[in-house]
């Protein structure tokens, strides 16, 4: 009897080590969407247009702050423009998919610039004069970790639009402070990308 019973526990122990329980799958995020409804893809231009018209048009690169180089990204002043072409390239670009919440460089295409920088974008440093944090350009293409954070973004949903974050996660050991992407209007008008509490609401456009 005793050992029947040893032999029937030992036969339930092999059939739970030999029969694992699978892990159930974790989907991935969902797909960014342009304005015709076709997912964001790699190696595609796009434009990025604000939801609210009338303040201004598309995104493009000028000489802000009294500082030649690098440039910053700014918004056009007329609604009309939609700026200049733009890629994504995500951290996993092999998938050829730009999804939420995924960390994203993001470059001006066809951006030609007196200055040697890339059109690759960057968050800059501190300005002390405007106590911002500017959307600039010279930013490093791929090459995930401590030293590109910087020039990685990601894309949100945003009251059925979407918002541009910072807030990288390729660096798990470093701190960030995560914050929206809006608009700052300098001394003269000019509409700069920056840190900002109320982010900017946008849609992707193919070109």
């Amino acid at each position: 009897m005793e050992a029947t019973l040893f032999l029937s526990i030992s036969f339930l122990l092999l059939s739970f080590t030999t029969n694992p329980v699978p892990c159930l799958a974790t989907s991935a995020p969902q797909e960014v969407r342009d304005t015709a409804g076709k997912i964001l893809r790699t190696g595609t231009n796009y434009y990025i247009l604000p939801v609210v018209r009338g303040r201004g048009g598309g995104l493009k690169l000028a000489s802000a702050g009294n500082k030649p180089c690098p440039l910053d990204v700014v918004q056009e002043p007329r609604e009309v423009s939609n700026g200049l072409p733009l890629t994504f390239t995500p951290v996993n670009y092999k998938k050829g998919v730009v999804r939420v919440s995924t960390d994203v460089n993001i470059k001006f295409s066809s951006a030609a610039t007196m200055c040697r920088q890339s059109t690759v974008w960057r968050l800059d440093d501190y300005d002390k004069k405007t106590g911002q944090r500017f959307v600039s350009s010279g930013g490093v293409e791929g090459n995930p970790g401590p030293a590109t954070l910087s020039n990685w973004f990601k894309i949100e949903k945003f009251d059925g639009a979407y918002k541009l974050v910072f807030c990288p996660s390729v660096c798990r050991y470093c701190k960030v402070a995560c914050r929206d992407i809006g608009m700052y209007m300098d001394k003269v008008g000019m509409r700069r990308l920056a840190l900002s509490d109320k982010p900017l609401k946008v849609v992707f456009k193919k070109v």
